[in-house]
């Protein structure tokens, strides 16, 4: 979520997510049999990191409240009553079906790319860097400090350790 705020240009939500008319372009086109490129997220991908994002937080925040009603109690669990604590952790078990499924989906739409586009976006993901044809090469994104994201991570670390403590 850091990374969103503070990343890449491709990698700020500023960046990449677009409105959902955007999203519902990018469907028309490629129902067209167009494959319109982007040198991060393409609309529909970027609403669904976004959704993927959501979701996790919630399955992260009921799962501080959720207890199994035999030995394991999340590390907030004493913060709520038992009903609340029940209640959470029913949504934590439906969010988590549904994370399961837009993950499903989301690495279909990846394999969908790479097997019938022609367009490898694993690569990118696992690098941080993506080749787009020469006709759409135009000015380079601004590339981070790495430092950046080590002070992103420290944050990250500090915020997770004041929370269990």
């Amino acid at each position: 979520l850091i990374w969103g705020f503070v990343g890449s240009d491709t990698a700020r939500f500023s960046g990449f997510v677009r409105g959902p008319s955007a999203a519902l372009e990018y469907v028309k086109a490629l129902l067209r049999g167009e494959t319109p490129h982007y040198l991060g997220h393409n609309p529909l991908g970027a609403w669904s990191i976004v959704a993927m994002l959501v979701l996790l937080l919630v399955q992260a925040g009921t799962g501080l409240f959720a207890n199994d009603d035999i030995m394991i109690e999340g590390p907030l669990y004493a913060w709520v009553s038992k009903e609340t604590s029940d209640w959470l952790t029913t949504i934590h078990k439906l969010n988590f079906n549904l994370l399961l499924l837009v993950i499903v989906v989301h690495l279909s739409a990846v394999l969908f790319y790479l097997l019938v586009k022609r367009e490898n976006l694993i690569h990118p993901m696992l690098s941080g860097f993506k080749r787009l044809p020469p006709a759409q090469t135009g000015s380079a994104p601004r590339i981070v400090n790495p430092w950046r994201g080590l002070v992103a991570l420290a944050v990250a670390v500090v915020a997770v350790w004041l929370l269990v403590r």
